[in-house]
């Protein structure tokens, strides 16, 4: 390898939303995640409920102004 272009390796701390915390080797000193392998509805087993609406209300909020100009231009 060369040297003095690689990043510096640290012990990292990985914590999630749920609690879990993960000691790993990374390139940053702390990790924070929402999360995790834990309580990953994939590896859980149980579903979960994904907050859709409020996303699709921010995207509506986000591109009104744009949705009333195109109507105005139709128009």
């Amino acid at each position: 390898m060369k040297k003095d272009i690689h990043p510096d390796y640290f012990q990292s701390t990985i914590r999630c939303a749920c609690g879990s915390v993960v000691e790993v080797g990374a390139t940053k000193k702390d990790i924070s995640v929402e999360i995790c392998s834990k309580c990953h509805p994939f590896f859980t087993g149980k579903q979960k409920l994904v907050d859709t609406a409020g996303r699709i209300e921010r995207f509506r909020r986000k591109y009104a102004e744009f949705e009333a100009r195109n109507k105005k231009e139709s128009v």
